[in-house]
């Protein structure tokens, strides 16, 4: 028992090490994909910069998963489990944000650049000379698209194409078959929460709705008469949404809120055409799927009182995240060892947040942690790392630590977790379940 915690601490000190030596390289990485935002499927250039870094550590890689995503795996060429470690590549928009770009208003208000710059650092670590002789399975390193799920219209046109079929780049990964050999995951996400490190419990899940009201056009001074308004269709179909709030359980986190991406052609014409976009978000895949409902409801309600017409496309979004207990309990104690106990926030409660790691949650056992790394407000244009030292460095040798402990002295401890975790869902059972999710609708008055 002794020469196995020697033996453990000094392959940690050693992945320390190597960490700390490029952390200057790492940091570079982050602030690189922070000067080049790119949303969903879109991540080209940040995509070229994972495939230079793999090719700079002398990592062979797959890429164009998803459209634009990589992977990358470390094999000690012994039986055990296969870990993945997940960075994100794609930002948020956030008109004004330092960061943005200036056309297309993307910009990392999210904090994924440092993921990317993680992930790599725990590569970096768990490469160092003479650590994956000393475990037991795989580490397949994920740089993964398309988090953030925003710009809905667009997305749920490249599903129409047949390009994706869902619209996160998780769900992706594992329809494509990325997931198949993977036995647990782990990745972790920067907030402006105060402690260094904050341990998650579980988040809601939501559905994704894009939505057309459609009336007729006409003068807007001289024959409103002769129009069918779709904006006050879809206005007060958003009133019937608000009016839904108090049947909501408080236990169920219920959040909706819609956005008008388009509200008319002129202002002189009276507007038959409004689209607008939505999320339900709830604590339970039967929850939002109930509150779901409630808003198709009102959204038909909206084009009633108009004698307008709706069509409304429902797609699948993020299944609710449950971090495994097991595991979340040995990266603690890593991170305990790193920023100390009292820069450690060990209280589990439920976000409101979405995130299609819930989705891979529901497949295996997950941890998503976060790094007080950031100050201002998450997708607000105040949103800016701080500290980025804690952001990637720290981040990346709590990951590696734990990656350590699952893997050593024949994966015991890893490969007990995977044994011993019953998770909801299978591949097949998970795309039929996001495959029935998936409806359109048109109502007309």
């Amino acid at each position: 028992m002794g020469s196995t915690k020697t033996q453990s601490g000094n392959l940690k000190a050693l992945v320390c090490s190597e960490i700390d030596n490029n952390k200057e390289k790492l940091i570079s990485v982050a602030k690189e994909i922070l000067e080049n935002p790119e949303t969903g499927f879109k991540e080209f250039n940040t995509s070229k910069i994972v495939a230079r870094e793999f090719m700079s550590l002398g990592m062979e890689f797959v890429d164009q998963i998803a459209i634009t995503g990589l992977k990358s795996k470390l094999d000690s060429g012994f039986a055990g489990p296969n870990i993945a470690v997940i960075g994100e590549l794609d930002s948020v928009k956030v008109a004004g944000h330092p960061y943005q770009d200036s056309e297309s208003i993307a910009a990392h208000a999210c904090g994924h650049h440092c993921q990317i710059a993680m992930m790599l650092g725990v590569a970096i670590g768990l490469k160092a000379k003479g650590v994956l002789d000393n475990l037991s399975g795989k580490i397949t390193f994920m740089a993964v698209p398309a988090e953030e799920y925003i710009e809905i219209e667009y997305r749920d046109d490249l599903r129409r194409n047949g390009i994706i079929e869902f619209l996160g780049g998780k769900p992706e990964f594992v329809r494509l078959g990325h997931f198949d050999d993977v036995d647990m995951a782990i990745m972790t996400h920067t907030t402006s929460q105060s402690s260094k490190i904050t341990l998650a419990a579980t988040n809601n899940g939501m559905v994704g709705k894009s939505i057309k009201f459609s009336g007729v056009a006409s003068h807007a001074g001289g024959a409103p008469h002769l129009g069918i308004n779709a904006l006050n269709a879809a206005m007060l179909a958003m009133t019937a949404i608000h009016a839904q709030r108090e049947t909501y359980r408080d236990e169920d986190s219920i959040r909706i809120h819609p956005i008008i991406t388009k509200g008319g052609t002129s202002v002189s014409s009276v507007p038959d055409e409004v689209r607008m976009e939505t999320y339900v978000r709830g604590a339970s895949i039967e929850a939002f799927l109930s509150a779901s409902e409630k808003v198709d409801r009102a959204l038909r309600a909206g084009a009633i009182a108009m004698g307008a017409s709706v069509d409304i496309t429902t797609l699948p979004g993020y299944l609710p995240i449950i971090n495994n207990e097991s595991l979340l309990a040995i990266y603690e104690l890593n991170a305990k060892q790193l920023v100390g106990k009292k820069n450690l926030n060990t209280e589990l409660i439920h976000g409101a947040g979405s995130t299609d790691m819930g989705d891979i949650s529901q497949l295996m056992p997950v941890i998503h942690p976060y790094v007080g790394a950031a100050s201002g407000k998450g997708h607000g244009l105040d949103y800016v790392i701080e500290d980025y030292e804690l952001a990637v460095v720290t981040s990346a040798k709590a990951m590696a630590l734990t990656v350590i402990d699952l893997l050593m002295d024949g994966s015991k401890v890893g490969g007990k977790i995977v044994i011993d975790t019953i998770s909801p869902l299978n591949k097949e059972s998970y795309l039929s379940l996001l495959r029935n999710m998936t409806k359109d609708e048109t109502f007309q008055y």
